[in-house]
């Protein structure tokens, strides 16, 4: 897998395992092969994904994950799987850009009383999937996106973030 990992916040410290770990865990549930994929995450602060949110959303305020797919992917019809990505001319599978928020992260898994990292975690697999088509504006399609998430999770050890 080639992981680009820009960390441009020190409070993340070293998040390179916990990215690893989810894009993996994400693509080996999808069968997509890992050796092949090319994915960039970058871990900043609410300030850097602010800034983000409004040039590429018109939304200017913090959030806690962004993401732009390499492709479009997404399915047509509500609820079904989106297109499997294909590989360019080298053989890599470029699947695209995500970002991640610090302080929106931290703040979201201590009101919802999550471990720090199994709330991170969720993002990242929930920012790859979104990567892969996969999209929650449709009611089906959000069903079939927070199923995959929590399968995912679940094979992890982490608890569904959908239940309570």
């Amino acid at each position: 897998m080639q992981l680009d990992l820009t960390v441009e916040d020190p409070g993340w410290g070293d998040i390179s395992p916990l990215v690893s770990r989810a894009v993996a865990a994400t693509l080996d549930h999808l069968g997509i092969d890992a050796e092949q994929a090319e994915v960039s995450v970058l871990a900043c602060d609410d300030a850097r994904i602010a800034a983000l949110n409004a040039e590429f959303r018109g939304k200017p305020a913090p959030t806690n994950v962004l993401s732009w797919p390499a492709a479009d992917l997404g399915a047509e019809r509500p609820g079904a799987t989106p297109a499997q990505p294909a590989p360019d001319f080298s053989g890599a599978l470029p699947l695209g850009d995500i970002a991640i928020a610090w302080e929106t992260c931290r703040r979201e898994a201590e009101a919802a009383g999550k471990p720090h990292d199994d709330h991170v975690t969720h993002l990242l697999v929930h920012g790859l999937l979104h990567l892969l088509g996969y999209d929650h504006v449709r009611d089906a399609d959000a069903t079939l996106m927070e199923g995959l998430e929590a399968a995912i999770l679940g094979k992890m050890g982490i608890p569904d973030p959908y239940r309570d």
